[in-house]
């Protein structure tokens, strides 16, 4: 390996290493069976109608992960979606939901909803949301 290569690697991990151990929990990708399955487990479901492009729901994304990386308790409890904007917003979950816009986030255990928020990104008003998905 010569000189230039070595410091372009240990440049490279020298920038990712970190951002690896700070990596954000799991979430499942939003499909109809999906959704449908884990609340016939009787799951609770967090669903984050969410698009790439869009800073409200990015604002939103850092709020939660935060939340969930402080309190694995949210990981144990909630299954959560992320529901692509681009792709479902003319889907019948938007449409069952009435989700009037991305930056939507709606907490589900079984047909009933616990809460919803469309477009707050405070992490009161979250982690409020997450804690009404914790058991008892």
């Amino acid at each position: 390996m010569n000189r230039r290569d070595f410091l372009a690697l240990t440049a490279t991990i020298t920038l990712v290493a970190p951002m690896a151990a700070r990596a954000t929990p799991a979430s499942v990708a939003y499909s109809p069976e999906a959704l449908q399955s884990a609340l016939a487990e009787g799951q609770t479901v967090f669903l984050d109608f969410k698009a790439d492009w869009c800073t409200t729901c990015a604002a939103q994304e850092r709020v939660i992960d935060a939340l969930r990386s402080a309190d694995p308790a949210y990981d144990e409890a909630i299954t959560f979606m992320q529901v692509d904007w681009d792709q479902w917003k003319g889907s019948q979950i938007v449409k069952d939901l009435s989700v009037p816009r991305r930056s939507t986030l709606i907490l589900l255990r079984g047909k009933t909803e616990l809460g919803r928020i469309v477009a707050g990104t405070s992490q009161g008003q979250i982690k409020e949301l997450l804690d009404r998905g914790l058991p008892g």
